[in-house]
């Protein structure tokens, strides 16, 4: 197999070297460039909503290495021959509703003929390179706060199963199509250590490359994180993505998982996010004064684990 030539470049603040949510470069001395690109295949039924999500799901990267988005391209593949434009459109339309919130700017875009409908976003943003949050920044003594609830990914299978009712359905698509502006705005005001948001590989996933990163052990306290109002009983009934299973296997060798925490409960802690929540990690005594002001801006944060001691790799418990 060929390798890349990649290249290194002194303005380079955040590249290929870590597994970070965007690259970072450096501009001047007080302006950085974020750039970072997501699609996504339709994660609900109705078009505008997906392209909320898709939208919210593109932007958030640039949330969590705090910055500010500033342009955004679409990027789109569609099956002209077998959909509806009107589909394509809706989409668009929700995805620019979103665009507009975030106070973005859509310059242009790309799309092709596909046999599988996908939309996202190209985004590049801005940030002060003495401010770029990465994710392997936790300290001792640090606690994690959580943004959103998680289980967006046994919701969608539950959906596919014909499990799931209105309400599931419902509060899934508010959330995904949640930006997580507000929350990135109330991190600027705290020291935080370190950042990220939570995708595809799960909550536990996304909190071991924290701890990998960081060299520390973490300890996620599965009973205090916030779940949708079913999710629980959905996995329990066997509606896990096979995404889910696949992150525990990959993770495993670097997480231990207490035997008293229930199986469905575990499989949630890996369940793949759409537009999941950001993960703050700051010194425990910041942590009221943050979830007050994140609570004050209409979310539901909590405090999910803790940086517990320094470990050669990183390194994960569930309890």
């Amino acid at each position: 197999m060929s390798v890349l030539d990649i290249r290194s470049h002194p303005d380079l603040l955040v590249g290929l070297a870590s597994p970070d949510d965007a690259g970072v470069f450096r501009i001047n001395s007080t302006i950085a460039l974020i750039q970072t690109l997501d699609f996504l295949t339709p994660v609900t039924d109705t078009p505008y909503e997906f392209g909320q999500i898709a939208a919210a799901n593109s932007l958030s990267d640039v949330y969590a290495m705090g910055g500010t988005p500033l342009t955004v391209m679409n990027i789109v593949c569609f099956p002209s021959c077998d959909l509806p434009e009107e589909m394509l459109l809706q989409t668009l339309k929700g995805g620019q509703d979103k665009i507009n919130e975030s106070g973005a700017t859509l310059v242009g875009g790309h799309s092709v003929e596909d046999s599988e409908f996908k939309y996202g976003l190209s985004v590049t943003g801005v940030v002060h390179p003495d401010q770029v949050l990465t994710n392997s920044g936790c300290c001792i003594g640090d606690v994690v706060i959580l943004t959103k609830p998680v289980g967006t990914g046994v919701i969608s299978t539950a959906i596919k199963g014909g499990l799931a009712d209105a309400d599931d359905v419902e509060q899934a698509a508010a959330v995904m199509a949640m930006l997580n502006k507000a929350a990135a705005e109330t991190m600027a005001e705290f020291n935080v250590h370190a950042c990220t948001d939570v995708t595809g590989f799960g909550l536990a996933g996304h909190l071991l490359e924290m701890a990998k990163g960081a060299k520390k052990k973490i300890v996620l306290d599965t009973q205090r994180v916030p779940l949708f109002g079913r999710a629980l009983e959905l996995a329990s009934m066997g509606m896990v993505p096979a995404g889910a299973h696949k992150n525990q296997k990959y993770f495993e060798q670097w997480s231990q998982v207490d035997p008293a925490v229930e199986r469905a409960r575990t499989d949630l802690m890996f369940d793949p996010q759409t537009s999941g929540g950001l993960l703050i990690s700051l010194a425990s005594d910041q942590a009221d004064a943050c979830l007050g002001r994140l609570r004050s801006r209409g979310l539901s944060p909590a405090v999910v684990a803790e940086v517990a001691e320094d470990h050669p790799i990183g390194m994960l418990n569930l309890i």
